[in-house]
């Protein structure tokens, strides 16, 4: 059997085993998820909740922006407090107070350590012990308990209103006055964050950890890692130790085959650029037209960590909170990038086959007119939602869902699932000739292939919930969006296009290309499918969800550490031949990726990938100091060299002046190091330190969050900013002047002035002399 084939046989048993596991996994955490009480009852009877509270309760959280106001189980934002967390530890010293007066006439912390001891046993009884009745679905609770609840309650009313004596607090947390006008609505939301509280706290019958394993970190109840968090993050080191060695063996038991002779001429310069290629470059203008969207926006989420409500005196909480800012943020990352990609392959599809299917254009001008309906509809239901105008049912399907990444309400999220099956179709039509033929580049048509039909499906993934769909569910199947959507198959799809590219170039052997591509992706897929379970150690499930995701996510790792060969072997393309230049700096951005890769997806992620790690580093700033250097680092940099690469071929030669990409390059880089290293990364450290010592609730209050320490970090992520800004920016002016020199030179052109007799200036090129900036002159 030839490697290649070898290789197919083994993604497929992978693939099958893979999903099998993961499947059989989401079955375990639908059985063990923490049980929603039918009632949550005082010892006098009373009724402090009902099921209906908690999950309409839900519903208020989500319309407010859920996870871009703060987190819960340490998924979401980090200005505001984790609430479970605050809930735990407010009930929790509540508790300790009311008997500490009622006994000893004197607060909690003016006890004696004999009598704090004596205290917090009694505390830990009472809170840790699971009263859920399973005939009954009834959550009993002490009137001790009930008291502190229902003052717990105030507070989160006031906070969510616009009561005054919460102003200074409201400022803190980022949240705008008068969030939820509804006081019922209000009242409903403390429902759902007592019951987050509640799982966290109480444990699993027949088992002494919670329904969270144990998290948040809350000394007063003596919720710490278990002995399973432990010594799986032990045993995912040395399985990451032995699969680097093992990586690295194999890497250098291979032969190194000589790289072939490129041609004398630019082979993508001779690709006849066809209606539906050209009817793409809208797509690479509304890229940047949202990137810098989203970088602006991103400047102004920043901002709310220092002053609140205002930006520089001006309360723009009032027309844009803090969490629209920061859903639209986030939402228009994935936006920018997704559109990047998917317009490369519309653009590499019929250039690779040599087959322009019928009404093919037609079909990308519809699915282009799809995404901006797409994009502003749930932009502007977002907006609407936040600002509180929708019911709670009409929020879920057109305003905010509340989950992170996945915003966007459910009626949009159908019509971009349409929208992917459209492009699948349209990818489909455009290669199935070259996928019939038998030729060197089979492989990667294969590869690319399918990674187009794992796009297009796996979205579906973010429509198996709906409004009362348990939490712990949610966070699963909302993963499976971010970790394997984003993170694998957009992955897999891209490496394969990079590799077609180049074999195109002539630079690689397509043979070679293809083999390489598929070990590669088997290789990252080995870890990636179930490394997706490392977002779900605390969420609401058993301790297998520990082990098997901190096995396999240790394992995602592993290829990373060669991508410094990657990194070279790109950039010495860039030199491979004279004509190659004018490609220097999409190729740059390619080996740029190779370097975030490394460092934002690698070394930024595995700092938070064990479970141990991951305990106390959940919700601080170290998880946004991964999400930027990966995100952008990794995908927005590659979404980035592959639109420059379409772009060369859709523009007119002379219209390509690439003085602006070199300093845009650099900016954008040296903006993202200056953004993460001095920033995000020291802000996560001390947060750290807080959390380790004292507890999450600490690491994420406002005497943390809003002191002098915290607050400098945020000043210094400015530098780092104006310096990303002015890439951003440089990028964007780059991109305009392609545009204008390619429009006056069709224009030249068709009135006869241009030097080619040629009515198309991009399909038809005159030969070209590369200059020595790497322009290119007629």
């Amino acid at each position: 059997m030839n490697p290649s084939r070898r290789l197919w046989w083994t993604l497929a048993v992978l693939f099958a085993i893979s999903f099998g596991a993961l499947g059989w996994i989401g079955g375990e955490i639908y059985r063990q998820a923490p049980p929603i009480p039918t009632q949550v009852v005082a010892a006098d009877g009373s009724v402090l909740y009902t099921q209906d509270d908690i999950q309409r309760g839900r519903q208020v959280w989500q319309s407010m922006g859920g996870m871009q106001v703060g987190s819960i189980w340490g998924h979401g934002s980090y200005v505001a407090p984790d609430w479970s967390a605050d809930w735990l530890h407010r009930e929790a010293v509540g508790l300790l107070d009311l008997w500490a007066q009622r006994e000893y006439g004197r607060a909690f912390a003016a006890l004696d350590g004999e009598r704090q001891a004596a205290l917090k046993a009694r505390l830990k009884a009472e809170m840790r012990t699971n009263t859920y009745d399973p005939e009954t679905g009834i959550v009993t609770v002490s009137n001790d308990r009930a008291a502190v609840i229902r003052a717990v309650q105030e507070h989160y009313v006031g906070v969510f209103g616009d009561d005054p004596a919460f102003e200074s607090l409201r400022e803190q947390y980022a949240i705008a006055n008068g969030a939820i006008p509804s006081e019922e609505n209000r009242r409903l939301m403390t429902a759902f964050f007592f019951w987050t509280a509640w799982a966290a706290a109480a444990e699993r019958p027949g088992s002494d950890i919670t329904y969270t394993a144990n998290w948040p970190h809350e000394p007063l109840i003596d919720n710490t890692p278990t002995t399973a968090t432990g010594m799986w993050s032990i045993a995912s080191v040395i399985l990451l130790l032995a699969g680097i060695g093992a990586l690295v063996w194999y890497q250098a038991a291979q032969r190194q085959e000589p790289p072939p002779v490129p041609p004398k001429a630019d082979p993508l310069l001779q690709i006849k650029v066809t209606p539906s290629m050209r009817a793409t470059a809208k797509y690479f203008y509304t890229v940047v037209a949202l990137f810098l969207a989203q970088m602006t926006l991103g400047a102004i989420t920043a901002h709310y960590a220092v002053e609140g409500h205002h930006f520089y005196g001006f309360n723009l909480s009032e027309i844009l909170p803090y969490a629209v800012a920061r859903s639209w943020h986030t939402q228009l990352a994935i936006f920018w990038i997704a559109t990047a990609w998917l317009a490369t392959g519309l653009y590499i599809a019929p250039a690779i086959s040599g087959h322009e299917p019928r009404y093919q254009k037609l079909g990308v001008d519809l699915l282009y007119v799809a995404l901006l309906v797409v994009v502003i509809g749930s932009l502007a239901g977002q907006w609407l939602g936040v600002m509180q105008r929708f019911n709670l049912d009409t929020n879920f399907y057109l305003g905010h869902q509340g989950w992170e990444f996945v915003d966007l309400g459910r009626a949009w999220q159908i019509l971009l699932f349409a929208g992917l099956m459209i492009w699948l179709a349209l990818m489909g039509r455009a290669l199935w000739p070259a996928l019939k033929r038998k030729a060197e580049n089979t492989t990667l048509l294969w590869l690319l292939f399918l990674s187009t039909i794992a796009i297009g499906l796996m979205y579906a993934a973010g429509l198996m919930y709906d409004k009362h769909t348990h939490i712990s569910m949610v966070e699963y199947w909302r993963w499976w969006v971010v970790h394997l959507w984003v993170e694998g198959f957009f992955e897999v799809f891209a490496t394969a296009i990079i590799a077609l590219l180049f074999t195109k170039l002539g630079l690689v052997r397509a043979s070679t290309a293809g083999t390489a591509t598929l070990f590669a992706t088997v290789v990252f897929l080995a870890g990636g499918i179930l490394g997706t379970l490392h977002h779900l150690y605390f969420a609401g499930t058993t301790e297998g969800v520990i082990a098997v995701g901190a096995m396999f996510s240790a394992l995602e790792v592993v290829p990373l550490v060669l991508l410094g060969f990657e990194a070279a072997e790109n950039y010495r393309h860039s030199h491979a031949t004279s004509w190659m230049r004018s490609y220097r700096w999409p190729v740059l951005f390619f080996v740029a990726v190779a370097f975030w890769n490394l460092v934002g997806a690698g070394l930024f992620g595995f700092i938070i990938n064990p479970p141990i790690s991951l305990y106390y580093l959940q919700g601080l700033n170290t998880t946004p100091n991964h999400g930027h250097a990966a995100l952008f680092g990794v995908y927005g940099m590659l979404g980035i060299g592959l639109m420059l690469f379409c772009l060369r071929g859709l523009s007119a030669p002379l219209a390509w002046k690439d003085k602006l990409l070199g300093p845009a390059f650099w900016l954008l880089n040296i903006g993202l190091v200056g953004m993460t290293f001095f920033a995000l990364l020291p802000a996560g450290i001390y947060q750290a330190w807080a959390s380790i010592s004292q507890g999450m609730w600490y690491a994420r209050s406002p005497e943390v969050i809003h002191s002098p320490w915290m607050e400098a970090f945020v000043w210094l992520r400015v530098p780092g900013d104006i310096v990303f800004a002015g890439g951003a920016v440089l990028l964007g002016l780059f991109v305009y002047c392609l545009w204008r020199g390619s429009r006056h030179a069709a224009t030249a052109s068709m009135a006869g002035l241009a030097e080619s007799p040629a009515a198309n200036p991009v399909s038809a090129r005159p030969a070209i002399t590369p200059s020595a900036h790497g322009s290119e002159q007629a």
